[in-house]
Formats: structure tokens, C-alpha cells, sequence
């Protein structure tokens, strides 16, 4: 069985050397495996990881790179304290989707009601759906000594299909037609709004967009923190 030890004197080279290698051997293993496939390894390599920064569309991947790599890097702060306690904790994206998924229900369940108690709300909520499907796993593993790895990995597929329930049922737009998807929170001007003016305010003169400025707030203010 693995066992974490934390080091006596953590490595500065390490520190910084780490993130590089991962992101090189990330290339030379999906180069490889493109290859495999008679696929052009550089021309992969080029689109997934120069394209989004230097491309003449760079201009609209940056951002997206931001929001979508903010839950990405709250998910591996969270996944840090299960790690140094020496649990392994597979399962984040399904709990990441369940605590979407009450998250938004709450959103939903005041729409179009504004008030800034709003999207705290939404925070608590997702923290403790969250939560709670995290505790299935640790659950079975003190009452019945299963495996977390096993376990927390199969409930990702559960809340998958529970995501595809939501939308198709409970949480779907009863103005959308019939196509599955819940209400477009985004254009929802709820509690977001005061949130997105102060990062906004924080940020600067940044020419991004609001979700940029909320999303990079989220991420970089618990990194900081920890």
C-alpha cells in the first residue's frame, strides 16, 4: 500500500521543476500516443498547448482558459488535505458536480428574486453537496473497510447520470423548448453582479470578462490563502 511522508525540507528546485516536467512529460507521452494513432505528434502538441496562448484567436481562449481552470484548481486544493491525511480521493469530479448541481438549484429556486444573500447561498449549498458526496466513500470505507479509490470513482459516474436527470427533469428550462438545460444563470442579474463589479475593481483595467474576473478571484484568493 502507497504511503505519503512529508518531507523533512521540501526541495526549491523540486518545487519549481515539478509543474514543468509534468507539463513535458504530458507532451512526450500524448505525442507518443498520437503518434500511435498516425497522427501528426507536433501538430497536437501545437494545438492544445500554443494555440489557446499565442493564436490569432488567443484573444478569446485566454479567458476561457481562466474559467474553466479555476474549479480545476479549487478541486486540487480541496483534494490536498484528503492527500496529506493519506486518503486517495478519486471521485472529485463527481463531487464537483454534485455541488454544482445544488449550487444551481438554489439559484433556480429563487430566480429571478435578487438579493444578495443569493449566490452565499449557493456557495453553502454546493459546499455541502459537496460534502455529502464525499462522505459516501468515507463512510464505506470506516463501517466496511472498502475501497475509496474504487468507491469514490464509480460515484462519478452516479452523478453524472444525475446531472443528465437534473437537466432533463427537476432543473430544466420550463422555457427552453424542451431541450435539456436548466435556466442560463449567467444572464440571471442576481447576486453575481456585486461580486463581478468588486473583482472587477480589484483587477484592474483587465479586458476580460466578468465570469473571467469572478472565476480568477475564486481561484487565486484560496491558493493564496493556503
Amino acid at each position: 500500500m502507497l504511503t505519503l511522508e512529508k518531507r523533512a525540507q521540501p526541495s526549491r528546485v523540486w518545487t519549481l521543476a515539478a509543474p514543468i516536467f509534468a507539463v513535458l512529460l504530458t507532451m512526450i507521452c500524448g505525442g507518443l500516443l498520437f503518434a500511435a494513432l498516425g497522427k501528426d505528434p507536433f501538430e497536437t502538441i501545437r494545438t492544445i498547448f500554443f494555440d489557446p496562448l499565442f493564436s490569432e484567436f488567443a484573444w478569446f481562449y485566454r479567458p476561457q482558459l481562466l474559467i474553466k481552470g479555476a474549479p480545476l484548481v479549487l478541486i486540487a486544493i480541496g483534494l490536498s488535505f484528503g492527500f496529506r491525511a493519506g486518503i486517495w480521493n478519486i471521485g472529485a469530479e463527481g463531487q464537483y458536480i454534485v455541488g454544482a448541481i445544488c449550487g444551481a438549484a438554489v439559484g433556480l429556486a429563487f430566480y429571478p428574486t435578487e438579493s444578495i444573500f443569493i449566490f452565499p447561498l449557493m456557495i453553502v449549498a454546493g459546499v455541502l453537496g459537496g460534502t455529502l458526496w464525499a462522505l459516501i466513500p468515507g463512510i464505506l470505507k470506516v463501517k466496511f473497510d472498502t475501497n475509496e479509490i474504487l468507491v469514490s470513482l464509480m460515484l462519478v459516474y452516479v452523478a453524472e447520470q444525475l446531472l443528465a436527470s437534473m437537466a432533463l427533469g427537476t432543473l430544466r428550462n420550463p422555457d427552453g423548448m424542451g431541450f435539456p438545460g436548466s435556466r442560463n444563470l449567467a444572464k440571471y442579474d442576481s447576486a453575481t453582479s456585486w461580486i463581478s463589479e468588486i473583482c472587477r475593481h480589484a483587477l484592474g483595467r483587465c479586458r476580460c470578462p466578468d465570469r473571467c474576473h469572478l472565476c480568477l478571484c475564486d481561484a487565486v484568493a484560496p491558493s493564496v490563502w493556503f
